[in-house]
């Protein structure tokens, strides 16, 4: 269960929108904190605000978060803005510790350029730490070959070569927005080569209710995993990517989501995607009329939901043609494993 109510969720937003009166800071970090409480009003919260209140919740539960990476703190794409910082003094402040007297603690820091190091140190500080979400986010995705070794050595095989468990989170962001080599992919075929005997999460989230409830997940679970989420970066500001209230205080993750609203019988072509390309697809189809395809999102890409898929073929079962779709070349992303799961 990783619902949490709606006062609560209130308070946190009033906190985590309201600057010390007695200090200066630049208008447009003002805006941008004042709009965290816009957005709550409005019933429509963007991936910045499904962050903040995962965050939030998880320390008023009396968990700690601990993030680093090379922009964390303002956001590699300026969504997050975890410390602001005084005009006039560079004093900085985190208003996640504010939530209330017996809360976890909320640590963030930029990290210096070497991801072996840092992501080495944070595997190792969730080890010493389990009820801390430890997080490493990438500039982008793809930064994360720097530190290959720990991912590969450590973070997907710990647990059988030393049965230990471990719930590192890394954040990679990815998506093909024309920005060109090492800032579009961060190589899902890498890590879903990597996956074995549930060894770890991986997935690839396109609302932010699915961020905040996977963030969840995380911590209120009795074991610890590894979790891989594909991160976006159009996807923090577009239109359609946003959650009601309700998802957060009484919805769940969903590993796969299908929200059609057409006659299941009528459907000739099934297409499944991940991600942000889910978004791409839905404004060809709506631009095109097209109402004989159905587009699922799998949400969760290991473990595959195998029953959660099952019931939307059984849904669809009239349809002539199953696809999977991806923005990604043929011999990366998802492609290769999902027909792999499909065969078997």
């Amino acid at each position: 269960d990783t619902t949490y109510p709606r006062l609560k969720l209130e308070k946190i937003v009033q906190v985590i929108s309201s600057l010390p009166e007695d200090k200066k800071f630049i208008n447009k970090i003002k805006k941008l904190v004042n709009n965290r409480l816009v957005m709550f009003d409005h019933d429509k919260l963007d991936w910045s605000m499904a962050e903040h209140l995962a965050y939030g919740s998880l320390l008023e539960e009396g968990f700690s978060v601990r993030i680093s990476g090379q922009d964390v703190e303002r956001g590699t794409f300026s969504h997050r803005h975890g410390v602001v910082k005084v005009e006039d003094s560079e004093e900085e402040i985190i208003l996640h510790n504010n939530i209330s007297d017996s809360q976890g603690v909320f640590s963030i820091y930029n990290s210096l350029l070497s991801e072996y190091a840092v992501l080495g140190f944070d595997y190792g500080y969730a080890m010493a730490s389990p009820k801390t979400l430890t997080i490493w986010e990438a500039q982008f995705g793809d930064f994360s070959n720097g530190a290959q070794i720990i991912i590969d050595q450590y973070l997907f095989s710990g647990e059988d070569k030393w049965k230990t468990q471990n719930g590192l989170v890394m954040l990679l962001p990815h998506g093909y927005e024309g920005q060109g080599a090492e800032h579009s992919s961060a190589r899902m075929e890498r890590y879903l080569q990597l996956c074995a005997k549930d060894n770890v999460y991986v997935a690839n989230c396109s609302t932010p209710a699915n961020m905040f409830h996977i963030l969840r997940r995380q911590m209120v679970t009795t074991f610890r995993k590894p979790l891989i989420i594909f991160t976006p970066k159009s996807l923090l500001r577009h239109p359609k990517a946003v959650s009601g209230i309700e998802d957060f205080s009484k919805g769940k993750f969903m590993p796969v989501i299908d929200i059609n609203n057409n006659d299941a019988s009528k459907i000739d072509r099934l297409v499944f995607c991940s991600g942000k390309f889910y978004y791409d697809l839905l404004e060809f189809k709506e631009k095109n009329n097209i109402i004989d395809t159905a587009l699922v999102r799998l949400e969760q890409l290991f473990p595959l939901p195998e029953l959660e898929i099952q019931d939307v073929l059984n849904k669809y079962s009239n349809a002539k043609d199953i696809v999977w779709a991806q923005e990604e070349p043929r011999n990366m992303g998802c492609l290769l494993y999902t027909s792999d799961a499909a065969d078997e």
